[in-house]
């Protein structure tokens, strides 16, 4: 339970607003959420559950809500979320998560920055060729929403480094294009049972699961790890145009707030696979 000066303060530094419906609200502005932050000595992720807590709206939360609710957005901002993969899939995943409110973001990734990242890396920029991609997507985050607490690993993740990275997580988000390592994450959610949303995309073409410790998970697309299969996946093949990758993200990050916040429509046991060329979407049973 905050203090009640705590409380007091944030009550005092609200102001009344009208949202888009003409539904007046209590509203926190960025700029006194930091103040709070400063002047109370308490993190600004608790500052805005504070605020949500006692009815008042973080402003950069706004337009979440009705979709959302407080209660919804309070989950969202005591979560915390593990990337792996910070390129194409991993890059926007990041800022739509930080943009939508995850309290804790763990951000994995040991490469970095080339030229061929700028047609669909969306935290490459020609300024940061050769930079840590998990450097960049840190400071990317805290340039959008200072709130999130970030730890970033510049690394690649193996047996041993994928159980340390993933402890105390909620939910472990496959952002790879190695099949490989895929399998590496998959078995370390299992084993710290944690649920994984994951995708892949090639051309045109995407597909996104979820999958639960329980289940049997990547075996039914990819087979058996080490069985006769590509070490990376079909976009070597088809390449990457950027509509694909963030197609795919936004279905993640749909996905990571799903199981997030416990609701219905969770790809478990299926495979949402889209096609836009074709403009196709089908979502197939895994057994």
């Amino acid at each position: 339970m905050p203090d009640k000066k705590i409380i007091q303060a944030v009550k005092q530094k609200a102001t009344g607003k009208t949202s888009p419906d003409g539904t007046r609200y209590d509203s926190l502005s960025v700029t006194s959420v930091a103040f709070l932050a400063k002047f109370t000595g308490i993190a600004s992720r608790f500052v805005e559950i504070v605020a949500l807590e006692n009815n008042i709206i973080p402003e950069r939360y706004i337009r979440n809500m009705q979709t959302l609710s407080i209660t919804d957005q309070i989950s969202l901002l005591k979560a915390t979320v593990c990337i792996v993969g910070l390129g194409g899939l991993g890059g926007t995943v990041t800022e739509l998560l930080a943009r939508l409110g995850i309290g804790t973001l763990t951000l994995v990734d040991g490469d970095t920055f080339d030229d061929s990242n700028l047609n669909r890396q969306i935290l490459s920029t020609q300024q940061l060729l050769a930079t840590s991609k998990a450097t960049a997507a840190a400071t990317r985050v805290k340039a959008i929403n200072a709130s999130v607490e970030i730890t970033a690993c510049a690394e690649f993740i193996d047996t041993d480094s994928a159980r340390q990275l993933i402890n105390d997580t909620d939910v472990v988000v496959d952002c790879l294009d190695d099949i490989k390592t895929r399998f590496i994450l998959e078995d370390a959610a299992r084993d710290a049972v944690i649920p994984m949303v994951s995708a892949a995309v090639a051309g045109h073409i995407g597909q996104i699961t979820t999958i639960f410790p329980e289940d049997t998970g990547l075996r039914l697309i990819y087979g058996e790890p080490g069985s006769a299969i590509a070490a990376k996946g079909a976009e070597t093949l088809l390449g990457t145009p950027p509509y694909t990758v963030t197609m795919a993200a936004s279905l993640e990050v749909s996905q990571i707030t799903k199981v997030l916040l416990k609701q219905k429509g969770i790809l478990r046991n299926q495979l949402l696979f889209f096609d836009l060329d074709q403009n196709t979407f089908e979502i197939l049973q895994l057994k």
